[in-house]
Parts: C-alpha cells; sequence; structure tokens
C-alpha cells in the first residue's frame, strides 16, 4: 500500500514578469517571498498548516494547480484513474492528469438540487473549467 496527500499550490503564470506575479501573490496571500528560487519558479513561504505555495512561469493560461505527494507515483495513478482521472502527459517525475468531466448541482426552482453529470460544452462559459 503506498500513501499519498496534498503536497501544495502551484499559482501557474503566463508571464514575463514572475518577479512581479510573485510580488503580487506574496501580498494578496500575506505570505512572504522566499528568496533563492529556480528560473521558472518563485516559493512563497508556507501556507496554513505548513502547505507549499509556488509560481510557475507556463506558456498555457494561468491558473492554479495541485499537487499531490505519492510514496509510488505509478500506484497514485491508478488510484486517480480509477476515481475517473486521466493522466494528460508526464514531466520529470510527475504525471500530470486531468479531471473527469465535471458534475455540477443544477437547481430547480424550488431549491431542490439534481446531480447529473455535465459535459464541458453544455456547461454555461462561466462555469467552463470546473
Amino acid at each position: 500500500m503506498h500513501k499519498s496527500g496534498l503536497a501544495g499550490f502551484i499559482i501557474d503564470c503566463k508571464t514575463d514578469d514572475l518577479d512581479g506575479a510573485a510580488r503580487f501573490w506574496s501580498e494578496a496571500l500575506r505570505l512572504p517571498l522566499e528568496p533563492g528560487s529556480d528560473t521558472g519558479y518563485r516559493k512563497l513561504g508556507n501556507g496554513p498548516g505548513g502547505m507549499n505555495i509556488e509560481l510557475q512561469r507556463v506558456n498555457h493560461p494561468s491558473r492554479v494547480h495541485l499537487d499531490i505527494k505519492a510514496t509510488d507515483v505509478e500506484a497514485e495513478v491508478k488510484r486517480l484513474e480509477g476515481l475517473g482521472a486521466k493522466p494528460v502527459s508526464r514531466v520529470k517525475d510527475w504525471v500530470v492528469m486531468g479531471p473527469r468531466p465535471a458534475t455540477a448541482s443544477v437547481w430547480c426552482r424550488r431549491g431542490t438540487p439534481r446531480n447529473r453529470p455535465l459535459s464541458a460544452g453544455s456547461l454555461p462559459p462561466t462555469l467552463r473549467g470546473w
């Protein structure tokens, strides 16, 4: 049996000014900016509970993603696939996983939710990317 858990949050920034983005997020989250970061990354001081929070320069649109650490990466990939995730790519010893199609609550006029699976194309534009 392997162990896994949330390692931290990474703020993906499509920017030419990663230092400026790091200063913004440092102030916004009230976390100090750590010195000596890698060229494509900037690390903030640990968040609540010692959570790792970093910024990463990317070429895709800006977003936030989470990192899961595992003692056995392949076993964790299989576990997440069993939950509906799918491998998207492999980078170094990481596996980038994508979610299954979104499930959202559809609310009736009386406030009773009806859960049903929704494809990204059937979501209103403001909810796409869930």
